[in-house]
């Protein structure tokens, strides 16, 4: 059983398509081990306790980025984790939990990197539009120290229509998300047979 672990802290739009992928018998072998998040009530929460998956929460408020990662190591010991996505996760994975993990964290960053690196949600949506960018898409890319800048797994491109605003943009590239990051969790488990 190839075992992930998922951290959010957003609605789990992304999440919640991994869970109707495995509803449906279309990742046979992957096992959703746990939710990390630091956000006690997201939506990605409420669709790990409705579909049973263990939620972690840990409170960043009072620690240190290492102090954080060093309770979510721990935290995810048990599971004997082989994959962490970050999927609307709000937060910056610091060197310890890139190191423990290393090679094995993925992030869905909603452009096409390397532009608009370091930007979140619907700031990237309107920075693209602001820019007058004729397309744009997600990526999923491998995390390292070095914020947005690991090696590019998957990139898909979707074009920027002249009435798009941020929302539409977000809508349009989540639909991108939902049909990859499952796609991007098989390819990891196969390679790891």
């Amino acid at each position: 059983m190839y075992r992930i672990a998922i951290f959010a802290s957003t609605r789990g739009t992304d999440f919640q398509a991994i869970l109707d992928e495995r509803r449906a018998g279309k990742i046979p072998g992957i096992e959703i081990a746990c939710l990390m998040t630091n956000v006690k009530d997201c939506g990605a929460v409420a669709k790990a306790e409705a579909a049973q998956i263990p939620v972690h929460f840990i409170d960043p408020a009072g620690k240190t980025r290492g102090q954080f990662d060093q309770e979510a190591i721990k935290a995810l010991e048990p599971y004997q984790i082989d994959l962490i996505f970050l999927l609307g996760y709000m937060r910056i994975i610091g060197p310890a939990m890139v190191q423990r993990y290393e090679g094995h964290i993925l992030n869905v960053h909603p452009s096409l990197l390397p532009k608009f690196a370091g930007g979140m949600d619907t700031d990237v949506h309107q920075a693209v539009l602001d820019a007058k960018e004729q397309e744009t898409g997600m990526t999923i890319h491998i995390v390292t120290n070095q914020l947005d800048a690991g090696k590019i797994v998957c990139q898909r491109k979707v074009r920027v229509a002249k009435t798009d605003t941020a929302e539409t943009l977000k809508a349009k590239v989540q639909d991108l998300e939902k049909r990859w990051v499952p796609k991007v969790i098989k390819e990891f488990a196969a390679r790891s047979k």
